[in-house]
């Protein structure tokens, strides 16, 4: 994050605006809207401005800058087409620690002007931190048609009741589903088509009937695919939204963990191999106990979870708990991984059939019936396999399958930082050694892998 933003509270403090043009006029009105008590300071003052000063809170002298001007402002905007006067004021700004704006020079400011879409009390504010402001105003243009004219009178009506849901309802999961509830159903359609009243009525009915009990929370099982946030479902990211708790595993790539909800608790619970810090019995009971404590507990997969994941021995547990839970597919790493390193895992010239094989069994052993995975005109997909990369290389040579066989490890697939290795299986293991692969990979086995060179889209 290069910027942290906040909101400052201008109403009733003096803010310098250094500059009379166009430019100026534009920060002008905003700090007006804010509330500000606006000193402009220019050698010209055009005339809209003026026009503004007899009606809002702003004065203006018409002369050069001088250095004691900012003396006790609160924000100073320099806004002059003199880059030395602007350079100036930033400096004499920063001496002061006085948050300071120069337009159009970014290495001059310590605070921007964002783009905003304004329902008030309700604020989003946007920026690409003076790189390119046309970007963010675009951005801008489309939240605003996202975003119903009526939230501003959603959240005044919110703030209104804020401190008597309080008093009724203690808990503070309980307060966060209520507020939920509201902001999404009938009582917020009633404010967007101006039913305030009945609004108000819903929503002290609903208050009357809301029990305060320990109820029972519920569990989302959330596959979240192999890395690329853009191939996460609606679904998944609605409840990575609504969760209060995320236990999440080391697969779940950093660009999909932020996409959750920012103020939830993250509970880190990943393996490695021969490292289980968190046994997956014990992550099983923390699912159950979380949901039963009355929090949503979102359980986040690399994947998906009912493909390697595990996730059918965790609902199982729930299910003997009673809790409630929900299972949401995941793009898997077979299908994920293969699409971004340009391999199709079937191909009527070179296989029509696809098998998903572990490359560890539960006790870390290499057992398969290798006699089924030589068969021909076929794919073979390894999870988890690096460790093992050079046994299950001369295990399927052992059995038949062609040393010269087409073979493929992806690294990181679908993902920024991913890497594709492409061999046979004699060459592979050595070509995998020598880059120093690491976790989380997949290999992929079979004729398909001739098509990388000529199907190879994606560029990390």
């Amino acid at each position: 994050m290069d910027l942290l933003p906040l909101f400052h509270n201008l109403r009733g403090r003096r803010c310098v605006v250094v500059g009379g043009g166009d430019v100026a006029l534009r920060k002008l009105r905003q700090l007006i809207d804010a509330g500000a008590a606006v000193d402009v300071i220019a050698p010209d003052i055009n005339a809209a401005i003026r026009e503004m000063a007899e009606k809002h809170t702003l004065r203006y002298q018409q002369r050069p800058f001088a250095v004691d001007d900012i003396t006790g402002a609160a924000l100073v905007v320099a806004a002059t087409n003199d880059h030395s006067v602007n350079e100036q004021v930033s400096q004499l700004a920063q001496a002061a620690n006085i948050p300071v704006n120069v337009v159009d020079s970014p290495e001059l400011c310590t605070v921007v002007f964002p783009s905003i879409v304004d329902r008030s009390p309700v604020q989003i504010a946007i920026s690409s931190g003076g790189n390119a402001p046309v970007l963010a105003r675009m951005l801008r243009t489309r939240l605003e048609g996202l975003i119903p004219a009526g939230y501003g009178k959603l959240a005044a009506l919110a703030g209104k009741y804020r401190n008597k849901v309080k008093t009724r309802i203690d808990s503070s999961l309980a307060r966060k589903a209520f507020w939920e509830e509201v902001f999404e159903g009938d009582i917020a359609e009633f404010v967007y088509s101006e039913r305030l009243k009945e609004a108000e009525q819903r929503l002290e009915q609903k208050l009357k009937e809301q029990q305060d009990t320990n109820k029972v929370g519920e569990v989302y099982l959330v596959g979240g695919g192999p890395g690329d946030p853009d191939l996460l479902t609606f679904r998944a990211l609605r409840l990575m939204q609504k969760a209060d708790i995320v236990l999440y595993d080391r697969l779940v790539s950093k660009e999909v963990m932020a996409l959750v909800r920012r103020d939830a608790e993250l509970v880190y619970v990943g393996k490695t191999a021969g490292d289980h810090p968190v046994t997956q019995e014990n992550i099983n009971e923390k699912l159950a106990e979380y949901a039963l404590q009355g929090k949503r507990v979102l359980r986040l997969k690399g994947g998906d979870p009912f493909i390697f994941g595990r996730g059918g021995e965790e609902i199982a547990h729930l299910a003997e708990r009673g809790v409630p839970f929900q299972v949401v597919p995941g793009i898997t790493a077979a299908s994920g991984c293969a699409s971004y390193a340009g391999i199709p895992l079937t191909h009527r010239d070179y296989a029509q059939s696809v098998r998903f094989i572990t490359g560890h069994l539960k006790d870390h052993s290499l057992d398969l019936n290798w006699q089924d995975l030589v068969a021909p005109n076929q794919t073979l997909v390894f999870y988890m396999g690096l460790s093992g990369l050079e046994s299950i290389c001369k295990e399927l040579i052992a059995r038949g399958k062609s040393a010269t066989t087409p073979a493929a490890l992806v690294e990181k697939g679908a993902t920024a930082r991913q890497r594709v290795f492409i061999g046979d299986l004699t060459t592979l293991p050595d070509i995998v050694r020598k880059a120093e692969a690491k976790a989380p990979t997949l290999i992929i086995v079979g004729d398909v892998v001739k098509l990388h060179d000529q199907l190879a889209w994606f560029k990390g």
